[in-house]
């Protein structure tokens, strides 16, 4: 527990926090990586030069500074955290180096004295402790598991299948000729990457976008212009090339009833957890299933044919699809994804969403569910990309 001395001193500095925005993190990050320049390998460099991986930690350090007196509001994102963290494989002496580089960020920005820098170091050991127990356990749970590990393990590209103009499917197997762990259907796993043309190892966490066999993972991927690592898999890995995987990692995942009405609804690439859903509970669900997509048009709709094959021959399952700019094939609807059109299908009240999409699209279903009267605890959705919340 921290003292009542810590926690009254970490609350102050955060106005100033506050004020100073991701120039704080800024900081960090170049002060950690001219000192630590192998931990390149593991953080997203693309982020790093969006600016998204610094506007996270710093919303994340505000955070908790701001509520350093009530941390249960902070569980959950702990949690996410936690399971990001494990698919990077993050270790207790990563974070030994992260708190050295925040102390030493804050008392070069700020100059707070002695008594600021004690007070965060405790803070910072406190929640360090938390994230690394919480880890630790993690990968014993992945380890434990029949055709589990820790760390990584080596995969075999054994099937790779355009689904749309701009995603593809990559199946993989491990080379040893052993079992792959079971997974929550909406789970992602960690790829690492280090061909000779990148200028460090780059790690990514691909949703899962089919229900758990034993033998293979199937992740589908979208092909961002400036995305180092999809172009990569786009142009470059090839069936019978090898990677590193990390095991299946992530706190979005199917957890409703089988009794329960359940909506899944996606935009873009952003239907990969919720195939691995709907593949997953297609024939045993006993209450309507309702899978609902939006698509720029019919040349970037993945899994289309598969899904509708789905609603027409599973039982209680129904289709709806959206394209935004129809370019001559039709869908559903066109526009955008507007739920009242479901309202003589769908039981608000009684029905759990699961969403995934590109953030603007998430607090647009999000606003849209708010005003049908569906409560906060009836919907569970994933960002892509460093966390946000909606």
């Amino acid at each position: 527990m921290l003292s009542q001395n810590t926690i009254d001193i970490v609350k102050s500095t955060a106005p100033l926090l506050a004020e100073t925005g991701p120039k704080l993190t800024a900081h960090f990050y170049d002060r950690m990586f001219s000192h630590h320049p192998e931990l390149k390998d593991i953080f997203n460099l693309t982020h790093q030069d969006s600016g998204r991986q610094r506007e996270a930690l710093f919303n994340a350090v505000y955070g908790y500074a701001a509520n350093i007196d009530n941390l249960e509001v902070l569980l959950p994102v702990v949690e996410k955290i936690a399971q990001k963290h494990a698919s990077f494989s993050i270790t207790a002496e990563q974070y030994a180096i992260v708190g050295e580089h925040l102390l030493g960020t804050i008392d070069e920005l700020f100059a707070p004295g002695q008594a600021v820098l004690d007070a965060w170091a405790e803070a910072y050991g406190l929640l360090s402790t938390v994230f690394i127990d919480r880890e630790e356990a993690i990968y014993q749970e992945n380890e434990a598991k029949t055709g589990g590990w820790r760390g990584t393990r080596e995969f075999e590209l054994v099937e790779k299948k355009p689904e749309s103009d701009v995603i593809t499917s990559f199946v993989f197997m491990p080379t040893d000729d052993q079992p792959v762990a079971t997974y929550q259907p909406g789970q992602y796993i960690g790829i690492y990457l280090k061909p000779d043309s990148f200028d460090n190892q780059e790690i990514r966490q691909y949703s899962l976008s089919g229900a758990p066999n034993g033998e293979t993972y199937r992740i589908s991927v979208k092909r961002e212009d400036l995305g180092t690592v999809s172009s990569y898999l786009h142009q470059h890995l090839n069936v019978g090339d090898k990677v590193q995987l990390a095991a299946p990692s992530g706190d979005f995942f199917f957890r409703s009833e089988v009794t329960q009405p359940v909506a899944l609804i996606s935009a873009g690439v952003g239907l990969t957890p919720m195939l691995a859903m709907l593949e997953s509970i297609k024939d045993s669900h006993q209450a309507p299933v309702h899978w609902l997509h939006a698509a720029e048009n019919h040349r970037q709709h993945a899994f289309g044919s598969h899904v509708a094959e789905i609603a027409n021959t599973a039982e209680g399952v129904s289709s709806h699809v959206w394209y935004r700019e129809p370019q001559g094939a039709t869908a559903d609807f066109e526009g955008f994804l507007d739920l009242s059109k479901l309202d003589t299908a769908v039981d608000w009240q009684n029905t759990t969403f699961y969403f995934c999409g590109p953030v603007g699209f998430m607090q647009h279903v999000a606003k849209q569910l708010k005003e049908k009267g569906v409560s906060e605890s009836q919907m569970h959705y994933e960002c892509f990309g460093p966390h946000k919340v909606l």
